[in-house]
């Protein structure tokens, strides 16, 4: 069964379009017709390539989440007609995954593919689809920490496939385990890095380059900015990279996170776009965006705010390029940011309802878009730049909530720690001031 993307280039990791039987579609409608004219032996057979004919069906003519609801209820038959072929429960809980709505916050299609899988588990329990597909049921805030006993089973399942190794971390960073991330990570670059050693010396795969974006999210929430920038240095100085989107991501996501996790708003605003020139940038928006934003927010805060608002304009010719290209959550993705930078640009000209209402619109976008897996998380939690913005402004009983907010969605993030627990001190030494003035002995 082929598993590839609509478009490689663009689809990151493990898009929707990865749980459908996705390849050329003229060239497996041929494959299909061949499979019909050798003719299958059971009726079983014949359900299968039922099935996979219901997702090519007309796929010049319908878009693909239609076909691929088509594929879902096909496999659902299949499912429930052969109650006993385990294989068919995984494709089809593979299938309601693919076809779970990123508006449905009831995650009704993740529970159910969830429920058949644990069913399966206990019959096939190093059974790799099961394990891995589990991570992807759960992969979700609300939802993460069940999913822990198959992350923490999935590596040693496979233990010599990268990216087995570093499935689990999407539930460890999920969770905030620092350290289980970075034993994740580390093992499964390793493994690519044995990998590509053999196929294409100097080269690194996207394997190595994923774990490694996923490393400097991990190394710096636990404070190890050396750690980090050893991986970033490690990025930049590798001989061969694909000049892919995959590529031009890890690249500027890296970059970007060093100096905004340390809130290094100099190192920021001079980071470089667009490099290296090898890459086809005009393809790649969301990247070029992260670095675009960083660069604005580090201007913003050294009070250049005519750069600031450049960088803003170009956020917003990034986010209608990419609304052409009709890739949907690049593009609120780079909303994301341009309302954070904009937010900031406001605050810092004294339009304070103005940033927070920015702030917010940015805040339920982030809240209501799924997390794309080629990114460990945001570039910065809208939350966590409210919290920032009312500390900034000496109002830290209205900074603790967003604190508090952020670390609901990003567990044990490392400045909303350290931002909550400065708000609730300087809200109890104002509580306790004001506590003074009241019981003051009268003389």
């Amino acid at each position: 069964m082929l598993t590839t993307w609509r478009n490689r280039a663009a689809c990151p990791d493990e898009s929707p379009e990865f749980f459908f039987p996705v390849g050329p579609a003229s060239s497996a409608g041929l494959q299909i017709e061949k499979a019909k004219a050798v003719g299958a032996k059971t009726e079983r057979e014949r359900d299968y390539i039922a099935a996979i004919e219901a997702f090519y069906k007309d796929f010049d003519k319908l878009d693909h989440r239609t076909r691929a609801v088509a594929y879902e209820k096909a496999m659902e038959k299949v499912y429930l007609t052969y109650s006993k072929d385990r294989e068919a429960a995984i494709f089809y809980a593979l299938a309601l995954l693919g076809t779970a709505l990123p508006t449905d916050k009831t995650y009704a299609n993740q529970k159910r593919a969830a429920d058949i899988l644990n069913k399966v588990l206990p019959e096939e329990p190093e059974h790799p689809g099961v394990a891995h597909y589990l991570i992807h049921s759960f992969d979700y805030p609300q939802l993460a920490r069940l999913a822990l006993p198959a992350a923490r089973s999935y590596a040693k399942i496979a233990p010599a496939s990268p990216h087995a190794l570093h499935m689990p971390s999407h539930i460890f960073t999920r969770l905030g385990l620092w350290d289980e991330s970075i034993q994740s990570n580390i093992a499964s670059a390793a493994a690519a890095a044995r990998h590509v050693a053999k196929t294409h010396p100097g080269a690194a795969s996207f394997d190595q380059l994923h774990a490694m974006d996923y490393l400097v999210y991990a190394y710096l929430q636990k404070g190890d900015n050396k750690a980090a920038a050893a991986q970033i240095r490690r990025l930049r100085t590798t001989e061969r990279l694909e000049p892919s989107f995959k590529t031009a991501f890890h690249l500027m996501s890296t970059e970007a996170r060093y100096t905004l996790e340390r809130r290094a708003w100099k190192e920021a605003a001079v980071l470089v776009p667009r490099e290296p020139s090898t890459l086809d940038w005009d393809r790649f928006t969301w990247p070029e965006a992260i670095v675009r934003f960083a660069r604005g927010l580090g201007a913003a805060h050294l009070g250049r705010l005519d750069q600031a608002k450049a960088e803003r304009q170009r956020l917003n010719e990034l986010e209608t390029a990419t609304v052409q290209m009709h890739e949907d959550l690049f593009a609120r993705n780079i909303r994301m940011l341009r309302l954070e930078l904009e937010g900031w640009i406001a605050h810092v000209e004294g339009k304070e309802d103005v940033a927070v209402s920015l702030m917010r619109e940015a805040a339920d976008l982030e809240e209501s878009t799924p997390k794309a897996p080629v990114t460990p998380g945001p570039t910065l939690p809208a939350e966590e730049l409210i919290g920032d913005l009312f500390m900034e402004r000496k109002q830290p009983a209205k900074a603790l909530p967003a604190y508090q907010r952020s670390l609901e969605l990003y567990p044990h993030r490392r400045h909303s720690v350290l931002g909550a627990a400065r708000a609730t001190a300087l809200t109890r030494d104002v509580a306790l001031s004001k506590l003074s003035l009241i019981h003051r002995p009268v003389r």
